[in-house]
């Protein structure tokens, strides 16, 4: 059922200012009283929507939420805010001042967009993420900036646009697909789509193969706040079949400049943690060359060195103790440093890390990290804190 036109009427809005911060565990009670004086399903649909304005408070903060309308599926799969304007201003910075948005959503890139001064015709086939997408353009004051259309994508003409931006669905009736062929639509139409334009951006799942990368795109990973949110194929940048990786806030970029793989080398004082977007970019090695260091293992993602060189690619942490793994002499080892607040980290061991910190029972007022991981084939136990 569309419960969106009845929250659009006056009624609707003054229901939604009322439950806008209603606690889950009293919604009961609210809508009991709520629904003597307003029919049932609006009081449904309000208190629904506040849990949803609730829940994308994360990715759009709490003025943008508060005044924006969700659909579930539209506060899962929408990009984060500070993703989506960081994209928005380096389309600015390509000179775009109209994109084709196929694949709109509830329009979190579309308002991006729109806010960088980039005119927007947003298009989504579903009939009530398309009028939600609509009524957050006019919540927001971006109508003038925003055309939403409800159609199928592959039917539309994006001639009238100088860019392109595609998000297909990436989860179908079983949860996430994995195969960009069975994105919908599919990354071959996508692509297909992005080269016709002057400029292009296709938002894909970061997981996604380098060697399903088409050779005209420009591959960027990104993170925020340390957390890998997503890549985007560029297209029409002058920079094909390059990879980089971008950290936000910042941002902060780290080309790849094609060095080969670093050399293993013994546990040096320093361990380093490469970035998520920078381990899916495939850009190890240029951490490596940046703070002097080699790899523990030839598998594993972690960069030693013996001195420290604070790089914003990498955590650094200082190394106190190697131990073959072994839970007892951890346990002892951490009753030894009375280590009560224990972070682990693991990279190419199947422990746990809950199941660890179950067995050491970690106990004082200390606290310490420890790596479980591979060095030299070995599974070995890394102690250490972070660098300063």
């Amino acid at each position: 059922m569309n419960d969106l036109d009845p929250l659009l009427t006056p009624e609707g809005r003054a229901l939604l200012d009322e439950v806008r911060d209603t606690d889950p565990a009293h919604e009961l009670a609210v809508a009991t009283r709520l629904r003597r004086d307003h029919p049932a399903e609006l009081v449904s649909a309000a208190l629904g929507q506040a849990r949803l304005r609730q829940r994308a408070v994360v990715k759009f903060g709490a003025e943008d939420a508060a005044r924006m309308f969700f659909t579930p599926n539209g506060v899962e799969q929408s990009t984060r805010a500070s993703v989506a304007a960081y994209r928005a201003e380096r389309m600015r910075g390509l000179g775009v001042i109209s994109v084709a948005d196929l694949c709109c959503g509830i329009g979190g890139d579309a308002i991006a967009l729109a806010r960088a001064g980039i005119r927007v015709l947003a298009v989504d086939r579903d009939p009530l993420t398309a009028a939600v997408a609509r009524a957050n353009a006019e919540a927001l004051g971006l109508s003038g900036l925003i055309e939403v259309r409800e159609a199928d994508v592959t039917d539309v003409d994006t001639d009238g646009c100088d860019a392109v931006f595609v998000d297909p669905a990436r989860r179908g009736g079983r949860g996430r697909v994995f195969d960009p062929e069975a994105y919908s639509p599919p990354l071959s139409w996508a692509v297909g789509a992005a080269l016709k334009a002057p400029r292009a951006a296709l938002k894909i799942a970061p997981g996604i193969p380098h060697e399903a990368i088409p050779a005209e795109a420009e591959a960027e990973w990104i993170s925020d706040g340390g957390d890998v949110k997503e890549a985007v194929l560029w297209f029409g940048t002058g920079a094909p079949g390059t990879v980089r990786a971008t950290l936000l806030p910042g941002p902060r970029s780290l080309p790849g400049r094609g060095l080969p793989d670093p050399e293993v080398r013994s546990v040096g004082r320093y361990l380093y943690e490469p970035d998520g977007a920078v381990i899916r970019a495939h850009l190890v090695a240029e951490v490596a060359e940046e703070v002097g260091g080699g790899l523990v293992d030839p598998t594993i993602a972690y960069v030693t060195a013996d001195a420290l060189r604070p790089t914003p690619y990498a955590t650094a942490y200082e190394i106190t103790d190697r131990l073959p793994f072994n839970v007892k002499k951890l346990k002892a080892l951490l009753r030894e440093r009375e280590v009560g607040i224990l972070t682990v980290k693991k990279r190419g061991s199947a422990v746990e890390p809950e199941e660890l910190r179950r067995k050491v029972k970690p106990q004082g007022p200390h606290s310490a990290t420890v790596f479980l991981t591979r060095v030299a084939g070995a599974p070995t136990m890394l102690v250490g804190r972070p660098a300063r």
